[in-house]
């Protein structure tokens, strides 16, 4: 029954957002709109922003069992591909951003405030600490060459030899993702708390880099963490943007809805049942499918804890 009225509510609210078309007046009327989420209901124009379904508040002592995991959602796999499917300027169809776009224009304006370096929260990152990390200016040797000669270079020879290269949307293919999972004694449910999400990228500083017997440096495209967005202080964004549903332009699912409903596939490469704080590339080293063996092994302990539970 939940499930039903969970799946009206999605198709209600889709189709409200989707009638803004037919009822606007211009295409720039229904850009303006959609740009600031609001819709017309005859002749008043209301806000479409949601509130996240709260969660609820958790007692210590109601938690009978609980594991903490670090997952990586690799993009390149069909059922992650919404996570990654940017479409900005689409007039008929709704304009939607990718899950690292969302997250990044919110904390470079500030709208997240919780953003950190590491996934253990413990170094906060600034706007323009995560622009820095972002992008990298390299100069080429022939404006050093002019600069030394004692010539001052034109604004075109600084343009021409000057590189900016950046970490953008299509080079983020891989996130990642910390939660909770836990028994609610209170209930007698399992239930799984996300609590942490961040972008992988290559480090621009080290995109392309080139050693000394000119071949490209170890590690230069080696993926990193771009950042960290502690989840609770972002499910007000990722409630109010939606999921690419190509299956029926109507039917609106935001990121928050996806990511509590754990519609995405994943691989655990961390987890507190493990060897202190390593991951299991630490402590199961230089073996690909150990390693997995590990990650499934994993998640049927999480499963495991649920079983436990009806065992009398």
């Amino acid at each position: 029954m939940k499930k039903y009225i969970s799946s009206l509510l999605v198709l209600v609210s889709g189709f409200a957002l989707s009638q803004t078309i037919l009822n606007a007046s211009s295409p720039e009327e229904f850009r303006q709109m959609r740009a600031e989420n609001m819709r017309k209901v005859g002749d008043t124009v209301i806000s479409n922003k949601v509130k996240p379904l709260e969660y609820g508040f958790v007692d210590d002592k109601d938690v009978l069992k609980s594991m903490y995991v670090w997952e990586i959602i690799d993009m390149n796999d069909k059922i992650n591909q919404p996570f990654y499917y940017d479409n900005p300027d689409g007039l008929l169809s709704k304009t939607t951003r990718s899950l690292y776009q969302i997250l990044l224009d919110a904390a470079l304006e500030g709208k997240i405030e919780e953003v950190y370096e590491d996934e253990n929260f413990s170094t906060k990152s600034t706007p323009e600490g995560i622009k820095k990390k972002l992008e990298s200016v390299r100069v080429d040797e022939e404006l050093i060459e002019i600069i030394n000669s004692g010539v001052t270079p034109t604004e075109e020879q600084k343009k021409q030899y000057t590189d900016y290269i950046r970490t953008t949307t299509d080079k983020v293919k891989v996130l990642k993702i910390m939660g909770m999972w836990f028994i609610d004694k209170r209930d007698g449910q399992m239930k799984y708390r996300p609590l942490g999400i961040a972008a992988m990228g290559p480090d621009p500083s080290a995109i392309g880099r080139i050693g000394p017997d000119g071949k490209p440096l170890a590690g230069a495209d080696e993926l990193v963490d771009l950042f960290w967005v502690y989840y609770p202080k972002a499910r007000d964004i990722l409630a109010n943007n939606y999921v690419f549903n190509r299956k029926n332009s109507s039917a609106d699912l935001s990121f928050d809805d996806v990511i509590n409903a754990r519609r995405f596939s994943s691989v655990i490469y961390k987890s507190s049942s493990g060897l202190g704080d390593g991951t299991i590339k630490d402590y199961v080293p230089r073996n690909a499918e150990e390693q997995l063996e590990e990650s499934e092994r994993i998640k049927g302990q999480i499963l495991e804890m649920e079983n436990e539970l009806w065992n009398y």
